[in-house]
């Protein structure tokens, strides 16, 4: 049998190594990362998507976005360029991109399907190409789809991936 002194000295090391480890780690506020950054410098991601079908995706990182002057349009310039001159995008140089749409935000939730959402296209797919990005809620690290409109339509009919 053990000795219930022992097993008392051990558990209260333990339970305070816990306590201590946790009291200083855990401050009690910490700041989001979509607040972290000002609406004049935020980082974006943009997911160019070539095909739904196969689920054919690359994210391109955009940091340094002034969101209270670059329009919807501004951005979807922007990304078209990136898309023609940064390495690793030559696949998707052919592919007509013409919409954006929101994929999630910091601390947001992310859909099942992993190419894009289907939820709440009346509100998340960015239409207006004069309105500024914070005018519409685009924060620090939120997560943008950058497709091909009539594929996303056809996909939506009938959702099914190839591999």
């Amino acid at each position: 049998m053990s000795d219930p002194s022992t097993n008392e000295t051990t558990s209260t090391s333990t339970s305070t190594h816990e306590t201590a480890s946790t009291s200083t780690s855990t401050p009690t506020h910490e700041a989001l990362t979509n607040t972290l950054r000002p609406l004049s410098d935020i980082f974006l991601t943009i997911r160019i998507i070539k095909s739904f079908t196969y689920r054919t995706t690359k994210n391109l990182l955009l940091p340094h976005i002034d969101a209270t002057t670059m329009t919807v349009g501004g951005l979807k310039d922007l990304c078209r360029q990136q898309v023609l001159v940064a390495p690793g995008f030559k696949p998707f140089r052919t592919t007509v991109l013409d919409t954006l749409k929101l994929y999630t935000v910091a601390h947001g939730s992310k859909t099942t399907n992993l190419i894009i959402n289907f939820d709440n296209d009346d509100d998340w797919i960015l239409n207006d190409d004069s309105v500024t990005l914070a005018s519409i809620g685009i924060e620090n690290e939120a997560e943008i789809s950058f497709f091909n409109r009539d594929l996303y339509e056809a996909f939506k009919k009938d959702p099914t991936q190839s591999w």
